[in-house]
């Protein structure tokens, strides 16, 4: 005869059948209702104009709204901490950058961990940058900049979008490699520091190609170099840093989409499957290469990987060349 312990345990099974049942389902209608897309950047920034384009075709592909909110500030920090904070039901996304990965060693006081209260969903692209300065600066080419901050050390600046932003750390990384001493001024967005170096606040500056090249061509700011390995194909003119005078500096700024620790798998699987799907796409792929982008597609587990091994990266530029965190 059984007795109650068969009772309570046959019970305990009966209540839990309908949420082991749930998740599926939830997975599979997901989403039922809007999803907000938070972006850690400014409006018009590469991450910005990313995030609506990748919601506007995730809403066009699952039929809800993917509404891009901007949590600017701190180098990306506070909008990384609005989505750790959130609940990990699919329903809350971050667009992020290397920011984030360089954030974990040049950001000690951040409250959160990347790897440990972010799951990672999906890669997007990566585009090369581009140097810049105002056309009032007397240099019309890296060399004859390089020559200029060293004839004035700690009087020429350059502008980012906050401390250890892409832009950020490609400025550390070119001072070093350069041998020169430019006094970094952080501002708190990608846009505010474009127009800083515009209109002269500040003399030179390293932005994504995709934004940037529009105010090279309307003669705002003067090109001296691209940080890939490469020519960039929208700024062909434009020579590379190696080949520009300081050889073996790279640097990029690449996009990615996360969500909160939690987050059931089949959501991040669901997820994956569509960015994937959309960063393939002939048009999207036009799109970006007429703007100086190129797609990245990985599964969730290859871009984990990814993830953790530029935090490792990033941690090395950090020990060897970055300001001391503010």
């Amino acid at each position: 005869m059984r007795g109650p312990r068969f009772a309570l345990a046959l019970a305990a099974t009966l209540l839990a059948a309908p949420a082991l049942l749930a998740a599926p389902c939830r997975a599979q209608d997901y989403p039922t209702r809007p999803v907000r897309i938070i972006v850690p950047f400014g409006a018009g920034g590469p991450a910005d104009v990313t995030a609506r384009l990748i919601g506007n075709s995730l809403q066009a592909s699952f039929g809800q709204p993917f509404v891009v909110e901007n949590h600017t500030g701190a180098g990306g920090v506070i909008g990384t901490v609005e989505a750790v904070k959130s609940a990990p039901d699919g329903y809350t996304l971050l667009m992020m950058s290397n920011t984030q990965t360089a954030n974990e060693s040049l950001v000690p006081q951040r409250k959160y961990e990347l790897m440990r209260d972010l799951v990672p969903i999906a890669p997007i692209n990566y585009s090369d940058l581009v140097i810049v300065v105002n056309p009032q600066v007397q240099a019309k080419t890296l060399q004859e900049f390089i020559a200029l901050a060293k004839s004035q050390p700690g009087k020429l600046n350059f502008a980012s979008s906050g401390q250890g932003t892409p832009y950020h750390m490609a400025g550390e990384l070119f001072k070093t490699m350069a041998g020169i001493d430019v006094v970094h001024v952080p501002y708190r967005n990608s846009g505010d520091a474009r127009s800083g170096v515009i209109g002269g606040q500040v003399q030179m500056m390293i932005d994504a190609v995709t934004t940037m090249a529009p105010n090279v061509s309307a003669g705002q700011v003067r090109a001296l170099a691209t940080t890939g390995k490469m020519r960039s194909d929208v700024l062909p003119d434009v020579p590379t840093v190696t080949e520009a005078g300081v050889p073996g500096y790279e640097a990029t700024i690449w996009l990615g989409l996360m969500a909160p620790a939690g987050t059931p798998k089949p959501i991040i699987d669901k997820l994956n499957a569509a960015v994937n799907a959309v960063v393939k796409r002939p048009d999207v792929v036009k799109l970006w290469a007429e703007q100086g982008a190129l797609p990245m597609s990985m599964t969730p587990e290859e871009f984990d990987k990814y993830l953790r091994g530029d935090i490792v990266k990033w941690a090395d530029v950090v020990k060897r060349f970055a300001d001391k965190p503010q």
